[in-house]
C-alpha cells in the first residue's frame, strides 16, 4: 500500500488539523500529490512541510470554504500545482450554538447557526461543484465528505450541528448516485468524537460523558478516520457510492 496514490492528485479541506491533517499525510505517504486547503495558511503551511520533510508532495492553500470563489480557486490552485484533480476530502468543519431549540438568541444564535451551516454543509455543496467538474476532466475520481455521528442520529442540544450534518450526508447520496456513470465516487464518513483539538478544552466530566456515549470505552484517533477515508478513495473501493460509513466505536448502535 506504500503507492496506493501514487500519481494521484489530492485536496484536502481543514487539513491543517484533525483529521484532515492525518489525511492529507497519509495521502502523501502514500504517493499523492497534496493541496492541504485550510482558513489558516501558516498552519497549512506547517503541514505542507511535514510532508514534503518526509519526502512526499504537498502545497499549501489559503480557503474561507463557506465562500464559493475562494473553493473555485482552492481546485484552480491544485490543478495549477500539480496538472489535474483526482481525490478529494471536503472537511473543514467547526462545533456551533448549543441548547435546545426554542432557547437560542434570536441575534447571535441565527447568525452563529449562518456561519455553522456556511462552514459545514454550503462548504460540502462547494467543494463538489469545483471538484466535480475538474476530475471529470481527469478521467473520474473519488470525494469524500465529512459528515459525523449526528449525520446519523440527532442530538437535542445540537440542533444546527446535527442539521448540518444530516444535509452532507443527504448531499453526499445524490452527488454519489448523479455521477456514478461518470467515474466519479462520492461517500460520507460519520466519526464519533474524535481526540481533535475542538476538545482540547473540554471539562473533564464533559469529556468523560463522551467517553460514556461510545461502547468501545474511549473516543477515536483521527488516524482511525483516516484509515476510513483512505479506503472510501482508494481503488479498493470501486463499488462503493452514496454511502454513509460510522467510525464511532458502537455510539450509534446502542
Amino acid at each position: 500500500m506504500a503507492d496506493a496514490f501514487l500519481n494521484k492528485v489530492a485536496l484536502v479541506t481543514g487539513g491543517a488539523s484533525g483529521i484532515g491533517k492525518a489525511v492529507a499525510v497519509a495521502l502523501a505517504a502514500q504517493g499523492a500529490a497534496v493541496s492541504v486547503a485550510d482558513l489558516r495558511k501558516d498552519a497549512a503551511q506547517d503541514v505542507v512541510e511535514e510532508i514534503t520533510g518526509a519526502g512526499g508532495t504537498a502545497v499549501a492553500v489559503e480557503v474561507d470554504v463557506s465562500d464559493p470563489a475562494q473553493v473555485k480557486n482552492a481546485v484552480d490552485q491544485t490543478v495549477s500545482a500539480f496538472g489535474k484533480l483526482d481525490l478529494a476530502l471536503n472537511n473543514a468543519g467547526i462545533s456551533g450554538p448549543t441548547g435546545l431549540l426554542g432557547d437560542y438568541d434570536d441575534s447571535d444564535g441565527f447568525a452563529a447557526y449562518k456561519k455553522l451551516i456556511g462552514i459545514n454543509l454550503d462548504s460540502v455543496y462547494f467543494g463538489m461543484r469545483y471538484e466535480i467538474p475538474a476530475m471529470l476532466a481527469a478521467g473520474g475520481g473519488a470525494i469524500v465528505n465529512t459528515s459525523s455521528i449526528l449525520g446519523v442520529v440527532g442530538e437535542p442540544t445540537a440542533t444546527p450541528y446535527t442539521t448540518a450534518k444530516h444535509g452532507v450526508a443527504g448531499m453526499t447520496k445524490a452527488a454519489g448516485a448523479g455521477y456514478a456513470a461518470q467515474g466519479i465516487r462520492i461517500n460520507s464518513v460519520h466519526p464519533g468524537y474524535i481526540e481533535t483539538p475542538l476538545l482540547a478544552n473540554m471539562d473533564r466530566d464533559a469529556y468523560n460523558g463522551l467517553v460514556a456515549k461510545h461502547p468501545i470505552g474511549r473516543l477515536g484517533t483521527v488516524e482511525e478516520v483516516a484509515n476510513m477515508v483512505l479506503f472510501l478513495l482508494s481503488d479498493t473501493s470501486t463499488f462503493i457510492n452514496g454511502a454513509q460509513f460510522v467510525v464511532d466505536g458502537g455510539y450509534t448502535a446502542v
